[in-house]
């Protein structure tokens, strides 16, 4: 969707794409759920499409259940691989639960018509630039009657690396005692290794970094090169944000996180790169 201009053309030349469908209007300027999914509704509605899918974000999460309890079809979330059987028409996916202590196997069988699904953009390879562009359609935009409007947009500028996406991750907890230490610590260390800046739950809930920048089962998943944890203590619900890292430094005084992410790392290399 966009507001009033046709879509990057960039996208058109997707690895695998062959069509790209899109909408112009005022109301689609901002993302909401609720004034998107009736045009979502209305492409699945009598149409080829087998499978929705979309990142694991915030506005997929709101964006994607929604339409899917419209055309009755349960959704599957955070899905770290899949595998469909073409003769059955059926989906197979894997999705870590209790955070990351354990691995559903979730099947979608051939009397599900659409399946919808959010995937974790680490456990998967970017797509490269196709040979062609893909077939650009325009679809007439559905007005939608909702009272939920926007209001503002605050973003969090910054020129370091996106940190969802970082090679390099630098993270600090509760134990550096306030922001301008959490500041006067990690940007140094950060712009020297020219990596992103990240924070425990404990950090953002003492105002130490912005909610943006927290890693964890309620914040963003990471797998960089490298993840520095300085101060944090090694909670589950933090490790399930960022256990996939190829190599951990944790500096802290506890030794939980320590010996939490050293046995992270035995099993890592017990099973081979």
């Amino acid at each position: 969707m966009s507001p009033t201009s046709s879509p990057n053309l960039a996208l058109s030349r997707i690895e695998g794409l062959s069509s790209l469908i899109h909408s112009t209007s005022p109301q689609y300027k901002h993302p909401i759920p609720e004034i998107v999914s009736p045009l979502l509704e209305n492409l699945l509605r009598d149409s080829p499409f087998t499978h929705v899918v979309s990142a694991h974000s915030a506005f997929a999460k709101s964006l994607l259940p929604r339409v899917a309890a419209r055309v009755d079809s349960p959704p599957v979330s955070d899905v770290t691989s899949l595998e469909h059987d073409t003769s059955s028409n059926s989906t197979t996916f894997t999705r870590p639960i209790y955070a990351g202590n354990a691995i559903a196997t979730v099947k979608a069988p051939s009397s599900v018509d659409v399946k919808f699904f959010t995937v974790r953009t680490t456990a998967f390879k970017a797509a490269g630039e196709g040979s062609s562009e893909a077939e650009v359609t325009e679809v007439d935009a559905i007005e939608a009657d909702s009272p939920t409007e926007h209001v503002k947009t605050d973003l969090a500028k910054s020129d370091r690396p996106d940190l969802g996406s970082a090679p390099r991750v630098v993270s600090g907890g509760r134990a550096l005692k306030n922001a301008e230490t959490f500041q006067k610590t990690l940007d140094p260390l950060a712009d020297l290794l020219g990596a992103a800046v990240g924070a425990s739950r404990a950090a953002v809930d003492a105002g130490y970094a912005d909610n943006s920048l927290q890693v964890g089962q309620t914040g963003k998943v990471v797998a960089p090169e490298l993840y520095m944890a300085l101060g944090i203590s090694g909670a589950i619900q933090h490790l399930a944000g960022m256990k996939d890292s190829k190599l951990i430094v944790a500096v802290n005084k506890v030794g939980v996180y320590a010996r939490r992410t050293a046995h992270l790392q035995l099993k890592f290399l017990r099973s081979g790169p």
